[in-house]
This record gives C-alpha cells, structure tokens and sequence, in this order.
C-alpha cells in the first residue's frame, strides 16, 4: 500500500510543561497516617498481599558488605559476592534512591487521555506518549524546546500500541482503533501500512517488534494476531483468541517465543516457528478475569501478567505449569480509564504498577491513596511506593527508561516524569 500523508507535525501551543514545585517533602511526612507494610508468608500458590499503604524503608536495609554500590563491586571483583549477591546489593541501593523521588516534570498536551508510552532505546530522556484521539508526542526531557506534536483524527483514532523501529529510532510503530498497524516517523508521514481493517467494527490493540527476526506482529479486537516481516509481507493471520487480544509480547531472548493476552480470560505462549493454526499454541494460562497485559522480564525468563480486576501474576519460563507467584492488587477495570499494565524495571528483578483502591479489596484501608507500587519480582513482597500529592490521580501506566533511573507515568491526559533530586537540574525546562 503507497505510503499516506499525516497531519502536518507541529510545536503545539497546548503542550504545558512546568517543573516540579518546591514541595519535596516525602509522602511519609505527607501522610503521617501511612502504615508499613504487612507481608503475610507465602502460602501453596505463593500468594502475597499488598494491601497496606507504605512499605517501611528500615526493610530495606542492606548488609553491611553491600553497604555501598562500590563495596559491592569491590567484593565481586575479589571473588568475595556472586553475581546473584552483586545484583541484590545494587537492586537494594536502588530501593533505597527510591525514597528520594519526585515529579519533577509534567506535561498536559492531549484533550484525551493518554492511552500508550514507549521510551527511547538509545535517549533515555525521551520518551514518546500516544492518546485516545490518536495524538502523538515526543518529548525529550533534557532539552528546553517544546515537545514535538503530532495530531491524531479525533474520536476513533486512540493509539493502542507504540513501538520505536529498532532498526531507525526516527521512526516509531502504532497501532490504533483507527485501524491500522503502521510505521511513520515525527514529521507525520506515514512509511508502510502494516495492517489495515477494511470496517469500523475492527481494530488493533496491540503490537511489537523484534530487530533480530525482523518481524513484526499485532492482535485485533476480534482475536486475530497477524505476523508479517519488516517489509509489510504477512506471514500469517490466524485467530488466536476469542476475543480482543490486549497484548503481545516477543521474548527479548527467544524473539521466536511469542505471549498473547486477551479479555477472553487467556494468555497463550506460542512458538512462532510452529504456529500452524489456533490450537498450535505451547502453554494456554488460564486466568480469573480478562488480561490487559503479558510482559516478558529483561531476561526472557519470566513472564508478568495484569488481569482486569485484583491480580499480577509472575510466570516462571522454565514451569510454565508450576502454580505462579500470585500478588492481590487493586487495579480494576473502568470504561474511561486507560488500562492498567504492570511492567518490568530494565536492570532489577522488580514490578512496577499503578494501584486504583477497591473498597472491595480484602485489605483495603480507609483513605487509601493512588500510589505507583513497586513490588520485588521473586518474592512477591511491596518494596515500596511513590506517590506525589499534587498527582494524586490513577497512574494507569508507568514505565522506566532504558537506564532504568527515570520513570514516565500517565495520568489521565498528564505525563509525568519521576526520577531522583540529582537528576533534576539535567532535565530542567528552565
């Protein structure tokens, strides 16, 4: 299909961006009501609660050989602390740093909503955000100029899915409700059409994109996944699912080892070197309520599941049939807010998601507050949460840069940048 002209790219007048403000007192002193945490002991189904309000950082302390990110390296490179060791001292440190984080950017430029977030593979102030009106903004957060916007079609174009061409980071996948899959780059232009709905009544939910197999793959909301190579030729289109697929996810490792998530109440692992039809998948994960998301860790050998109501769930690559690591967590479904998708920090064994307080919810607390929840991947265990009283929303999706120190979150039509006091002056708008 010939490539298509977007809108015109332009330096949007409604994009607002202003620091942070000078109250950077710490959410404990903000609220003295705040608890520390309650972990109960992990049970058959290894299941853990994250109930109550604030982890207490006395926890978090690290042994007295890890007291320091130098001591730690010291000691490895001694042969005095395995790599294991290493990593848990590092990943404690960096729990510690956690304590020191604030807002110190925001941005209001959509009318809707922001519905997708993606960071740059080799910026790591950059980061770009799609919205429910198919609006896209790439912003860099080190630099004074405002953000680069480009306008989307208004109602029915929401941007479901966002992806940098790793082969040409000028370059960016979407997937949207408009109807296509497609690569285009931030002057507006469209590059290749990658899939397209010949009716209103279908769309795409979901994509992603492996450099290594040049491939790529996106799932509509009827079921369908589609995998074509990186030249626009389909290889296959088969459904999946049975109903709107929310998610998939290639294996950073195995980019041959492909997750679907689905509303159907479904994640299935499939091998994209044996796919001959809906039921030649590996593993289908049969799940309690509907799936937002299914995200691979780092490492290729865990794999990160949302539902649509209480639970984030922790697969083992190796057991896919071995029970999985269960943590209860607030985060249900509502029509008018962007789906909630737990994600993976790039350098540590740790679990990011923003918390939606259920009054249902077996330990829910009085006056329990919208926090970004930060949980330890093997155990299970809340290791700490942020939270910022002038950003007092949902954080519906909240996701690290690649060097894992700043943190993009969506609130609504806001994006907020977090990262640590030393920080600030490098990414000050002025």
């Amino acid at each position: 299909m010939a490539p298509r002209k977007r809108p015109e790219t332009q330096k949007t007048p409604e994009v607002v961006v202003r620091p942070k403000s000078k109250r950077n007192r710490s959410p404990r002193e903000l609220e003295p009501e705040a608890k520390k945490l309650c972990v109960k002991g992990p049970g058959s189904s290894r299941r853990f609660d994250s109930g109550c309000l604030w982890a207490g950082l006395a926890s978090l302390r690290v042994s007295a050989s890890c007291s320091s990110i130098v001591r730690a390296l010291h000691q490895h490179k001694l042969g005095r602390a395995t790599w294991p060791s290493l990593q848990q001292g590092l990943q404690q440190s960096f729990l510690h740093s956690l304590a020191s984080y604030r807002i110190f950017q925001k941005a209001a430029p959509f009318d809707r909503r922001a519905t997708s977030l993606a960071w740059h593979p080799a910026h790591p102030s950059t980061v770009a955000v799609g919205s429910k009106g198919g609006d896209i903004m790439l912003w860099n957060f080190g630099i004074k100029d405002k953000p680069t916007f480009i306008k989307g079609i208004g109602a029915g174009g929401s941007i479901t899915g966002l992806k940098f061409n790793p082969l040409n980071t000028n370059q960016f996948f979407t997937s949207s409700m408009e109807g296509t899959t497609r690569l285009q780059d931030f002057k507006g232009n469209t590059l290749r059409v990658f899939a397209t709905s010949d009716t209103c009544n279908i769309w795409f939910c979901s994509l992603d994109v492996s450099v290594k197999s040049r491939v790529v793959v996106t799932g509509d909301n009827v079921g369908h996944v589609i995998l074509l190579n990186m030249d626009g030729r389909e290889l296959w289109n088969l459904r999946m699912h049975k109903k709107k697929v929310t998610h998939v996810a290639l294996n950073p490792c195995c980019d041959w080892f492909l997750a679907t998530a689905s509303v159907d109440q479904t994640v299935k692992i499939w091998d994209l070197r044996q796919v001959r039809g809906k039921s030649s998948f590996l593993y289908s994960l049969p799940h309690r309520h509907p799936v937002n998301a299914a995200h691979f860790s780092p490492d290729g050998a865990q794999l990160l599941t949302t539902d649509q109501k209480s639970e984030i769930r922790v697969y083992s690559a190796s057991q896919w049939d071995c029970p999985p690591s269960l943590i209860p967590h607030p985060h249900r479904h509502f029509q008018h807010l962007t789906p909630i998708k737990a994600t993976w920090h790039p350098r540590y064994n740790l679990i990011v998601v923003g918390r939606y307080p259920d009054p249902n919810f077996k330990s829910c607390t009085p006056h329990e507050l919208r926090t970004i929840d930060v949980f330890d991947g093997s155990s299970g265990k809340m290791m700490y949460q942020l939270y910022d009283p002038e950003s007092s929303g949902i954080m519906s999706l909240n996701e690290f840069n690649p060097m894992g120190d700043t943190l993009a979150s969506v609130m609504g039509e806001c994006i907020s940048g977090w990262s640590s006091p030393p920080y600030f002056p490098r990414f000050s708008t002025g």
